[in-house]
């Protein structure tokens, strides 16, 4: 009689559970919008979620240390003048994330390490370019500043948040809503998901389609993808009877699916989130109040089913926590932030194990925040991939990092600088560009020491008001 031989995997027995109540953060009016994004960006220093907010649109950023109840007038970002409907953190910059509205723009915000008086309503940099309401963002995962967005219009523009300039724009591609787009590992490629029900495979450089899949998943509700560290696609979607599914694909062979497996009847879009590190992919469906997860390896069936993580409560959205800002020290391989109605709940996946020492196996080298490119280096067709850090020790965020955002001076009729050459500074010569951009500095710095002595003498008069109204 045959034996069967159980598969061997690290990730068998992943366990997941929710934080103590005291570890969640209670009293968020999450958003209501009807939209398939996440409505949560969560990285080793803040939490960001989108809330319900009159007149326009808002979303809340807390320190992760900050649990327990929010104050009700807790500082929101607010700037958009209707419902924000994606956001995003920098992956080189702690401080720094992007939000996408329904009015058409990308904002670009640096969040202070301290707690704000007030609501933050001026964002770093404002980018107009969509027609129709944006509901997509993703920074390119090597490169610094630079930040894909993807609109109602049916357009992937591609932004230098350093200038506020345009880098690319693919608007001949999508001939209907666009609903997912994914960066690979080093930021080369990208896969995007369409209401045409259409899978493509796309080198945003040369504007091109490298591949693509017609009904990848047969049904008419949304579908989504993500690259894996195989360089193969992950995809969620629906069946022609409405049953949700995923699948794996070969973009070298997009005929026939790598897997494909029907889960269950359920009408939420299911969100995945993949950790490359794992090569485990969680799945969390917009209404669910479960989160499956599953290993992509090497051998058949290829997508191997692991476990369910249940609760009572559905999820409104999801953040998921970027490696480096995970416990090592507890094993912990993923932490997902769970959106209720009124608040935001940590669920923590651990793999148990008996040694208190670093368990290499579970934390290879990952990425880290610094940038392997510069944006005008990728544009012009380097590729890198993510520069690594080890975990050994643990993370610990850097200081607050400033984004400085330098307008091009639309008088240079100059050509633009070549490629870089390395040169030490001392024989660098000072640029027109850089005396404009330190003389404007210097004229933004003086109007704000004329405004603040303004602001003195003014509050110096009502002191001396209030004091001759009291003798």
């Amino acid at each position: 009689m045959s034996r069967r031989v159980v598969r061997q995997s690290k990730f068998r027995h992943v366990f997941g559970q929710a934080a103590k109540a005291d570890q969640a953060y209670e009293d968020i009016r999450v958003s209501k919008v009807t939209w398939d994004s996440s409505f949560c960006a969560v990285n080793p220093k803040f939490l960001a979620i989108i809330v319900e907010a009159g007149g326009g649109g808002a979303f809340i950023v807390l320190p992760l240390a900050k649990t327990g109840r929010v104050d009700k007038n807790y500082p929101l970002v607010t700037g958009h003048t209707a419902p924000v409907l994606d956001i995003d953190w920098c992956p080189h910059n702690d401080n720094v994330i992007a939000s996408a509205s329904d009015d058409t723009t990308i904002m670009v915000w640096q969040i202070p390490d301290y707690t704000p008086m007030r609501n933050i309503t001026e964002p770093i940099l404002t980018l107009e370019g969509h027609s129709k309401r944006v509901g997509i963002l993703s920074w390119h995962p090597t490169a610094r500043n630079v930040l894909l967005s993807a609109g109602g219009d049916n357009v992937i523009i591609i932004w230098n948040v350093g200038t506020g300039e345009v880098l690319l724009s693919l608007d001949n591609i999508h001939p209907d809503v666009i609903h997912s787009v994914c960066w690979n590992s080093n930021g080369r490629l990208l896969a995007t998901t369409c209401k045409d029900k259409t899978l493509r495979i796309i080198d945003p450089r040369k504007g091109q389609v490298v591949a693509e899949r017609f009904a990848a998943h047969e049904g008419m509700r949304p579908m989504r993808a993500v690259f894996t560290r195989q360089g193969h696609i992950f995809t969620t979607g629906f069946t022609r009877m409405s049953q949700r599914e995923l699948g794996l694909w070969d973009p070298n062979n997009f005929e026939e699916p790598v897997a494909l497996q029907e889960m269950d009847t359920s009408n939420g879009v299911l969100l995945p989130f993949y950790d490359p590190d794992s090569s485990i992919v969680y799945l969390c469906g917009k209404g669910d109040s479960s989160i499956r997860y599953f290993e992509i390896t090497e051998e058949p069936p290829f997508v191997h089913y692991l476990n369910t993580f249940s609760s009572k409560e559905p999820q409104r959205g999801m953040g998921f926590m970027p490696k480096r800002g995970l416990d090592v020290s507890k094993c912990e391989i993923a932490r997902f932030y769970k959106l209720h109605e009124r608040k935001c709940e940590p669920i923590i996946m651990t793999v148990p194990r008996k040694s208190d020492l670093f368990q290499d196996d579970l934390y290879p080298d990952t990425p880290g925040p610094e940038p392997a490119l510069e944006a005008d280096e990728w544009l012009s067709g380097q590729d890198a991939e993510p520069v690594l850090i080890s975990l050994r020790d643990g993370y610990m965020p850097p200081k607050h990092r400033e984004l400085r955002v330098t307008k091009r001076n639309i008088l240079d009729v100059r050509p633009p600088p070549g490629p870089r050459r390395s040169q030490s500074a001392s024989d660098a010569p000072l640029s027109q560009h850089t005396l404009e951009t330190l003389l404007e500095e210097i004229k933004a710095l003086r109007e704000q020491v004329q405004a603040q002595e303004q602001r003195i003498t003014s509050l110096e008069n009502m002191l001396c008001e209030l004091v001759d109204g009291t003798d």
